[in-house]
């Protein structure tokens, strides 16, 4: 379907989905493969999509958080390797077997488990054992070699379970996303990880594929790539964070518009929206625009100096947003009337002004990541590819 509900409306740029993928191959080594972290539905970006374009590019594995998010890049008739970086009910072990889907493991009595499905189902799983080396999340606990040292036996144990076969090995760095600050942690953790695969080699286990940087380590530590490396907010066109220096040639795939629902002009003294937080200084010309927290845009912008982009100007965000709406005062700018595209999030084409994912970020007090991953499944995802709609994905008509 290619129709979509003018209301609020994000674009999803493919020229640039295949931009940033062809960057990362770049950056990898040769004979280092690349896992695309589609996870979130592609943090927001539509998870199908992703899978086809990535896929036809050469990307040769795909990482999700669970099995449902699994099976559906499955249904959209993609069958690259796919591996599920979190949870899975050990029951399910057989569906893993049948669409080969990998599963992390990250502790011995969750792969007991899962080897007892597997082997009563009579399938074989192929498993990724999980190290933890200092995120302190889930994995095998090895952030010292010498207290840590039963966790080797544990893995090992894992390994010759029935049922499992010991496909691959990871980590997940904390902190190399922080420039230098981070730079000894990650080189610790790495150092770790190393250690640990090792002791797994000198007991006879060994691997197809080990893989530790994320998006970060990708670029900013190219020698710790080993077989492949997990790239996921590079391939929407965003930064790790303002410490990385070495993803400046990315470009963004998401813009999210909204359009003008009315405009209105009001006195000096009037006040705007919930609690009355925002009060005219001046008589104004306000624009109430189509997007509210319930489509993603964070209340907490409400007067924190959030703008967007009207008729090649910026616009003030006023006072509380609302679940469906917000209040821009447009009051020099010309010609705003009911229909007017706005552009929340992006680049505007008219004018090359910006607001960026970052700039929405910082004003939420958060990062990038949580800002595309908030768009709710009612903004439709419109697919561009050279400037003109190729598809849509509407969540819920």
């Amino acid at each position: 379907m290619n129709e979509f509900l003018k209301r609020t409306w994000a674009e999803i740029d493919i020229d640039n989905i295949e931009h940033n993928f062809s960057v990362c191959k770049q950056i990898a080594k040769q004979g280092v493969s690349l896992m695309g972290v589609i996870k979130a539905d592609a943090y927001g970006h539509g998870a199908q999509v992703y899978a086809k374009v990535l896929s036809e590019m050469g990307c040769e594995w795909f990482a999700v958080s669970n099995l449902e998010e699994a099976l559906e890049i499955r249904r959209a008739g993609v069958d690259t390797p796919i591996l599920i970086l979190g949870y899975t009910p050990p029951e399910k072990a057989s569906e893993l077997a049948y669409n080969n889907i990998s599963q992390a493991v990250f502790d011995y009595p969750y792969a007991l488990k899962l080897s007892e499905c597997a082997s009563r189902q009579n399938v074989q799983v192929n498993i990724h054992l999980k190290i933890d080396t200092g995120m302190t999340r889930i994995g095998f606990l090895y952030q010292d070699n010498i207290a840590d040292g039963d966790s080797i036996e544990q893995m090992v144990g894992v390994c010759k379970m029935p049922g499992l076969y010991p496909q691959g090995v990871f980590q997940h760095f904390a902190s190399a996303d922080e420039g230098e600050h981070g730079e000894v942690y990650t080189r610790l953790q790495y150092d770790l990880f190393l250690d640990a695969v090792r002791r797994l080699e000198g007991e006879g286990i060994h691997f197809e594929i080990r893989h530790c940087c994320n998006s970060a380590a990708t670029t900013e530590y190219r020698e710790m790539q080993l077989d492949a490396c997990r790239v996921g907010i590079c391939i929407y066109g965003l930064k790790s964070s303002k410490e990385v220096k070495n993803q400046d040639d990315l470009k963004p795939v998401m813009s999210l518009k909204t359009i003008v629902s009315t405009v209105k002009v009001i006195d000096s003294g009037t006040t705007v929206s919930y609690g009355r937080t925002f009060t005219a200084d001046k008589p104004m010309k306000i624009a109430v625009v189509a997007i509210g927290y319930a489509d993603g845009y964070p209340r907490i912008l409400s007067d924190a100096g959030a703008r967007m982009i009207v008729n090649g100007q910026y616009a003030p965000v006023i006072g509380r947003i609302c679940m469906d709406m917000c209040m821009l005062d447009v009051t020099n700018i010309e010609n705003v009337k009911d229909g007017d595209i706005v552009t929340v999030m992006g680049v505007d084409a008219a004018s090359g002004k910006e607001i960026s994912a970052d700039e929405l970020a910082e004003k939420a007090q958060t990062i990038n990541y949580e800002i595309t991953c908030s768009v709710s499944k009612r903004v439709p995802r419109v697919y561009l590819k050279n400037g003109k709609k190729q598809s849509v994905k509407n969540y819920i008509s």
